[in-house]
């Protein structure tokens, strides 16, 4: 009876690990930031690219960054779905493939940002794209590896064999 839930752990574990990895270089290098960096600092890296310390109490692109404080709340339970969902996904899937990986870098990113909600009220950002006097909304390691991970699975359900 206990057979299938130890084979789900055995197969998750490497996979859940590297959600870790992720997650803990996303709050490595956010605490790097807000370490060496003052809330609004910019320092400038090329002409395309800024380190900055900026502040998201909302969702991608700043999406609710302006609604009353109750975003935090919401985005943390969703947060919390999201992970809950993802593990059950990793558990019961058998693959190896691209699917897995999407997966566990988007367990990852939604797990650095939970942490950040949680024991912050919003999300570090700092990484800063711009084309002249253009920005793109200032994202961290978390969102880049939900972005990358989110495309993964667009391509795995295009390319990816079907079962």
């Amino acid at each position: 009876m206990l057979k299938p839930a130890v084979d789900a752990a055995r197969r998750s574990a490497p996979w859940l690990a590297l959600s870790m990895l992720v997650a803990l270089l996303d709050q490595g290098s956010k605490y790097w930031v807000e370490a060496v960096f003052q809330r609004g600092e910019r320092l400038p890296i090329t002409d395309f690219f800024n380190l900055v310390l900026v502040y998201n109490p909302g969702a991608a692109f700043s999406f609710l960054s302006d609604a009353a404080g109750w975003q935090r709340y919401v985005l943390i339970a969703v947060s919390l779905i999201a992970v809950i969902l993802i593990v059950a996904l990793l558990a019961g899937q058998s693959a190896q493939g691209l699917f897995r990986i999407a997966l566990t870098l988007i367990l990852g990113g939604a797990l650095g940002n939970l942490w950040d909600r949680v024991a912050v009220g919003e999300v570090v950002d700092f990484l800063d794209f711009h084309l002249g006097a253009w920005h793109w909304p200032a994202f961290n390691i978390a969102d880049s590896a939900i972005s990358i991970g989110a495309a993964l699975l667009v391509v795995d359900g295009v390319f990816g064999k079907k079962q």
